[in-house]
C-alpha cells in the first residue's frame, strides 16, 4: 500500500538514511579495527602506532567518501521509488476514473435497454390488439402469410377466445404448424417432476 502522507513518507526516509549511514559507519569502523588486527598478527603492533598519520587520514577519507556514495546513491533511489510512487499513483486515479466512466455507461446501457424492451414490448401489445379487433377472416388472412414461430408469438398473447377465432379461419396445415411451434416452445423447460 502507498502512503498518501508526504511528511509521514519523509520521515520515514530520513530515519532509513540515518539508520544506513550508522550501519556504514560501523563498517568503517570495523574495518579499521580490522586493519589494527592484521598489523597486530603480524607483529607489527596496533595499526595506529605504526600507521603514519597520512595513511590514517586517508584511510578515513576514502571510507567517509565511501559512506558519502552510499548516501547519495540512496539519496537517488529515494527519488527514483518516489517517482515510481507517484506513477503508481497517478495511474491508479486514471484506473478509477475508467472505472467510473464504465460504470456511468454501464447504468446508462441498462436504461436504453430496458427502454427499447418497454417500447418493443408496447408495440407488441399494440399489435396484438389490432388483431385481436380485426374480423378472424381478415387476422387469418395476414397470420397465414406469416412465418408459424411469428404467429405463435402473436396468438399467445391473444385472448383465447380471438385466437381460437382466428385459428378456425387458417388452413388446417397453416392451423398444426402454428400449434406446434406453440405447443413445444417451452418443451426444454425444466418441470417440477424432473427436479
Amino acid at each position: 500500500m502507498v502512503e498518501k502522507d508526504p511528511l509521514r513518507r519523509r520521515r520515514r526516509q530520513r530515519w532509513l538514511l540515518t539508520g544506513l549511514g550508522l550501519i556504514f559507519a560501523i563498517s568503517a569502523v570495523m574495518r579499521l579495527g580490522t586493519i589494527d588486527l592484521a598489523f597486530a598478527q603480524e607483529g607489527a603492533g596496533p595499526a595506529s602506532e605504526n600507521m603514519p598519520p597520512a595513511m590514517m587520514t586517508q584511510t578515513l577519507a576514502e571510507a567517509l567518501r565511501e559512506i558519502e556514495a552510499l548516501r547519495q546513491d540512496l539519496d537517488r533511489r529515494a527519488v527514483a521509488l518516489a517517482d515510481r510512487e507517484q506513477a503508481v499513483l497517478s495511474a491508479q486515479a486514471l484506473v478509477e476514473e475508467r472505472l467510473a466512466e464504465l460504470e456511468a455507461a454501464e447504468t446508462r446501457l441498462e436504461a436504453w435497454i430496458a427502454l427499447s424492451d418497454s417500447a418493443v414490448e408496447t408495440d407488441l401489445d399494440r399489435l396484438t390488439a389490432v388483431y385481436e379487433t380485426m374480423s378472424p377472416a381478415e387476422a387469418a388472412a395476414i397470420f397465414g402469410q406469416m412465418d408459424a414461430s411469428f404467429a405463435a408469438g402473436f396468438l399467445t398473447r391473444m385472448a383465447p377466445a380471438a385466437s381460437a377465432s382466428l385459428m378456425a379461419e387458417l388452413t388446417p396445415e397453416q392451423a398444426y404448424a402454428v400449434s406446434v411451434v406453440i405447443a413445444t416452445r417451452n418443451a426444454a423447460a425444466p418441470r417440477m417432476q424432473d427436479r
